[in-house]
């Protein structure tokens, strides 16, 4: 897939997005912020502080969904905004899935042992970032087949494929690095929102997880490794007890279990640094 099929991809995904989000059946947008202090960077330090604010938007028409969400990193100074710097770097994350259920499209249904339904899956991440080292302009398009599992709540199960480019910046030797575009690769993707019991406190158990294939060399000519990247959350709606309307507030603990970061071998030069696992507090606020 050539870079301006890419481009056309994404905008038919946007459109598709703002054409639906009026006529959405249902629809959840909230602000979130979540802190941990057990952060990695590839080449970089461990247990780095981060707060990270987010704004997330979900919802549900005719023939399927969409997700949207964008994260604000804010790392401390074992996370350098520049060479030497002791404020710490910033980092703007944003993803965007679109999934059309064939079977509400079609009238068909597709639903055999524990699936339910059969979907298409297209999206994009874009991220920005004005660390020390390696200043990320990561540009990524994903489209594949979702399975839609048969349980309380909802588990997507997708085989998604990644065409990916980056265009870093060195602050150290001031070197701009043309954009690069690794080679196009598979990903498993499940993502999950699952409510549960326990005992008589009523929780949701919410996450993905993505399973990632070493993407070719890098923009240095390196190899890249498989890359394993969980993060899931147990989270309790307080809004009962704060005289809020149910599903209003919620908090919980979080994990993530982030392997290879970004496609780097952390038993090769990244190190340590490519190996985050990070508990996290999270607090949400749902409109």
């Amino acid at each position: 897939m050539k870079f301006s099929k890419k481009k056309c991809l994404a905008a038919t995904l946007l459109a598709a997005c703002a054409g639906t989000a009026s006529a959405a059946n249902w629809s959840d947008t909230y602000i979130g912020y979540r802190w941990g202090a057990n952060f990695a960077e590839p080449f970089g330090q461990t247990d780095i502080s981060k707060s990270i604010v987010n704004l997330a938007h979900v919802s549900g028409y005719k023939y399927g969904t969409n997700f949207f969400n964008a994260d604000l990193l804010m790392s401390d100074s074992k996370d350098p905004s520049a060479p030497g710097s002791k404020s710490g770097a910033q980092e703007i994350y944003i993803v965007y899935r679109h999934t059309l259920d064939l079977g509400k499209v079609t009238g068909s249904e597709f639903k055999f042992g524990p699936v339910r339904g059969l979907g298409l899956t297209g999206g994009f991440d874009v991220n920005t970032k004005n660390d020390a080292g390696y200043n990320s302009k990561k540009r990524m398009i994903v489209a594949g087949p979702t399975l839609m599992m048969d349980v309380p709540g909802f588990l997507n199960v997708s085989l998604l494929y990644l065409w990916e480019s980056n265009a870093p910046y060195s602050k150290f030797s001031h070197t701009q690095t043309d954009r690069y575009s690794y080679d196009p690769h598979p990903m498993l993707n499940l993502a999950w929102g699952i409510p549960f019991n326990l005992g008589p406190v009523p929780l949701s158990f919410e996450g993905y997880a993505n399973f990632i294939a070493a993407k070719g060399k890098n923009e240095f000519g390196g190899n890249t490794a498989a890359e394993t990247n969980i993060d899931m959350q147990v989270m309790y709606d307080v809004s009962p007890h704060i005289g809020a309307a149910a599903k209003t507030f919620k908090v919980g603990l979080e994990y993530q279990y982030w392997r290879n970061k970004f496609g780097n071998d952390h038993n090769g030069p990244a190190g340590d640094g490519a190996f985050a696992k990070t508990t996290m507090i999270r607090a949400e606020y749902h409109f």
